[in-house]
């Protein structure tokens, strides 16, 4: 029997979606039907908030508090962490490709003295040698790789967010463990001075099921607002190639790409954006990509499921009104 240690991540006491998507990759990894997925959660956890693990393919969740682990206190969430994979002594690790698991799990790596695959957009046993086989994108997005684990100890693999579709997989019952682990605050190296929360207005870009992306194509900041228009009619939210951001016409956070966020929405229009490897690494999980673009040759129109030849300038009021006129 192997064991499948995923560590799922709490927002507010609430499990985060990531959880879920790593147990859909978790239980695409077993080999025989006696393989354990375990789900650890570190930190407060409200009760109700996690039974539903078991039926999306837990069997078991281990529960780990300590007023010690909070988000900021990376060293003790290292600690942690490093206690529970002795616990159980995995064949595979898994983390989401978020803040937390960009930080803890090549460290992890580090103590464990084992390798690990980062950003990995797909997972799969090597039959010859029962290693997992991992799928990442390489030369900023315009290569894929395949590699293969070797070696001893646990396989430690960093999953991309809104891969792996979340699926209810078997009942709602499963084993509880709650772990009682030694933590020393003397490990805290870094101090929490101030947590500064900015208001998020409409849809979350990762969870939307339209969005609409501008890029250099259009010109000025002040041309985003058609774009945003369009968002709210199709009741999306609006995202830009990281060139936008780069040049300070719409914040960060609405960057999609290799370097900003993965969207998967049923419906991507793009304005104005060439289909750069790097940003194409973010929304390659789009079930329906349009794009609008002057120049025939952009490399968009490859993965666009439909392609306009034009002046945004042209299309998009006309399209605009169509929208509007159906709804």
């Amino acid at each position: 029997m192997a064991n499948i240690l995923l560590f799922g991540e709490v927002s507010d006491k609430e499990i985060s979606s990531i959880t879920y998507e790593l147990l859909s990759a978790a239980n695409k990894l077993k080999v025989n039907e006696d393989d354990k997925v375990i789900v650890a959660l570190l930190g407060d956890v409200i009760p109700d908030s996690y039974e539903d693990l078991f039926s999306y393919g837990a069997q078991a969740i281990c529960l780990v508090s300590d007023h010690l682990l909070k988000r900021s206190n990376l060293e003790i969430f290292l600690s942690a962490s490093e206690q529970v994979v002795n616990k159980f002594n995995p064949d595979i690790v898994l983390f989401g490709k978020t803040s937390i698991g960009r930080d803890i799990a090549p460290r992890l790596a580090f103590k464990l003295g084992v390798p690990v695959a980062q950003d990995c957009i797909d997972l799969e046993i090597d039959q010859k040698t029962n290693k997992i086989m991992v799928t990442r994108p390489v030369y900023g997005g315009s290569a894929i790789a395949k590699l293969l684990f070797d070696g001893i100890g646990p396989q430690i693999v960093i999953v991309r967010p809104k891969i792996f579709e979340p699926l209810n997989v078997r009942e709602n019952k499963g084993e509880l463990i709650e772990l009682n682990i030694q933590l020393d605050a003397g490990l805290i190296k870094t101090k929490l001075i101030e947590k500064v929360l900015r208001e998020s207005k409409g849809i979350p870009l990762e969870s939307a099921k339209v969005v609409v992306a501008g890029g250099r194509g259009l010109g000025e900041a002040a041309n985003f607002d058609l774009l945003k228009e369009l968002a709210q009619v199709l009741g999306g939210a609006v995202g830009a190639s990281r060139a936008v951001c780069d040049a300070g016409w719409l914040d960060h956070e609405y960057q999609i790409g290799l370097t900003g966020k993965t969207i998967t929405p049923d419906l991507y229009i793009t304005v104005g954006i060439s289909g750069a490897s790097q940003h194409m690494a973010g929304c390659s999980g789009s079930k329906n990509i349009v794009a609008i673009n002057k120049d025939p040759s952009a490399n968009i129109f490859s993965s666009a499921n439909f392609g306009v030849v034009g002046d945004w300038n042209a299309i998009l009021p006309a399209f605009l009104e169509a929208v509007r006129e159906l709804n």
